[in-house]
C-alpha cells in the first residue's frame, strides 16, 4: 500500500523520503492508496485541513498529529518523523499548566516496544521503568550516530545511575526544562552531578528548554531564568509560548530567536564574563 503523508511545514524531524510532501498541492503524477495529513502545531491544523481537501482528490485522506490532540500508539520509525528519531514511550505523570502531553497521551507512562534510533524524544523517559531506561540504553550504545535526548529530561526525575549511563554514553546533546520556578533546584543539582560527570557548560552538550512569553511574563523576568539556566550549568533554548489562538507578538518572537542560538548565548556569556573580570580588576 502506498500512503503519501503530507505535512503543513518541514521541521529539522520531517522525513524526506519520496512519498512525503510539505505544504503542497497534488500534482498530475501523484498516486496513492491513502494520504495521511500530519500536524505537529495547533496553528498549523486550518492548513492541514485545506491540504486534506485538495489532497482528497488523489486517495482517501486522513488528519493526525499531537496538533489533533490523537493519542498516539506503538512508534514506527521514519513514517512521520525523519529517520533517527524514536520514540519509546508515551505518557507524562506530569499535569503542567502549559503542556498538552498528559492530556493528549494520559498521566502515566506507556512504555513501548523499543525501535533503533539515536534521537530519543520521549515525552518523560526518566519517568520510566529501570529495565525500560537501560534497554533504551543499550539500544542507544548500538547506533553509529551519536545520541541526542531532545525530547526533554525531568531534572527532578534525574538519578545518579541515570548519570553514569549518560557519561558512559556521552551523547552529542541532552534538553532538560526550567519551566516552573520549582524546576529551577533540580536543573542546579542535575548540572552538578552532570558537571562532575563530565559535561561541562563548555561543550554545550546540556541544553534547557525555557518557557518565556506566557501571560503577564516579561522580558526581564524572561532573561533572568535564562540566565539561571546558565548558572546551573545549562545552555539556555528559549520555548516561545504559544495558546494555539493567537500569535505571539513580534518582540518575543526576536527575543526567543536570540535565546536559542547557541552561538549567539555563548558570546553574551563571554561579554558577562568579561565585565565580570574588568570590575574585578577595577577593585584590587
Amino acid at each position: 500500500m502506498k500512503i503519501i503523508r503530507v505535512f503543513p511545514r518541514k521541521t529539522k524531524l520531517t522525513p524526506d523520503d519520496e512519498n512525503v510532501r510539505v505544504a503542497c498541492m497534488p500534482n498530475l503524477f501523484d498516486e496513492a492508496d491513502e494520504v495521511h495529513v500530519s500536524a505537529t502545531f495547533i496553528e498549523d491544523l486550518p492548513i492541514a485541513e485545506k491540504l486534506a481537501k485538495a489532497w482528497s482528490k488523489v486517495a482517501p485522506v486522513s488528519i493526525g498529529g499531537p496538533a489533533t490532540n490523537e493519542r498516539g500508539g506503538n512508534f514506527v520509525p521514519g513514517i512521520y518523523l525523519k529517520k533517527g528519531a524514536v520514540i519509546t514511550s508515551r505518557g507524562c505523570p506530569n499535569q503542567c499548566w502549559f503542556c498538552s502531553v498528559w492530556k493528549r497521551e494520559g498521566n502515566e507512562i506507556r512504555e513501548l516496544p523499543i525501535t533503533d534510533g539515536w534521537n530519543v524524544l520521549d515525552d518523560n523517559l526518566l519517568r520510566c521503568s529501570e529495565k525500560h531506561v537501560r534497554d533504551v540504553f543499550a539500544m542507544l550504545h548500538r547506533q553509529k550516530e551519536p545520541p541526542q535526548f531532545t525530547g526533554g529530561l525531568e531534572a527532578a526525575a534525574l538519578k545518579d545511575w541515570h548519570v553514569e549511563l549518560l557519561a558512559k554514553l556521552k551523547p552529542r546533546q541532552m534538553f532538560f526544562a526550567y519551566d516552573t520556578p520549582s524546576d529551577y533546584e533540580p536543573l542546579r543539582s542535575a548540572g552538578k552531578r552532570l558537571n562532575d560527570a563530565g559535561f561541562t557548560l563548555k561543550s554545550r552538550k546540556l541544553r534547557s528548554f525555557c518557557l518565556i512569553g506566557y501571560r503577564n511574563d516579561t522580558f526581564e523576568r524572561a532573561e533572568n531564568r535564562l540566565w539561571n539556566c546558565i548558572h546551573a550549568g545549562f545552555f539556555p533554548m528559549a520555548m516561545l509560548y504559544r495558546d494555539g489562538k493567537s500569535e505571539p507578538e513580534t518582540e518575543w518572537k526576536r527575543f526567543a530567536r536570540v535565546w536559542s542560538r547557541p552561538a549567539i548565548i555563548a558570546a553574551k556569556i563571554k561579554q558577562r564574563l568579561a565585565i565580570v573580570r574588568m570590575h574585578c580588576c577595577k577593585n584590587e
